[in-house]
């Protein structure tokens, strides 16, 4: 396993346990509630772009240096 490996599924668990909470969060009542839904599903979103990025990072690190 490289580096890439690794730090993709990092960034899957982190974008899996991301969601989890904000499903959870999206089922309480309460205005507090709601914001806290909302800036999850934010983090969530950026999480899976930096993801993807790594994902494409990896798989350009593996074709060009023969991993």
């Amino acid at each position: 396993m490289t580096v890439f490996d690794i730090l993709v599924l990092i960034a899957i668990a982190a974008v899996a346990i991301t969601l989890a909470f904000g499903i959870r969060s999206l089922y309480q009542t309460g205005p507090e509630a709601r914001s806290r839904s909302n800036k999850l599903m934010r983090l969530r979103v950026a999480l899976q772009a930096l993801a993807v990025v790594l994902l494409v990072s990896g798989m350009w690190w593996k074709s060009t240096h023969g991993g």
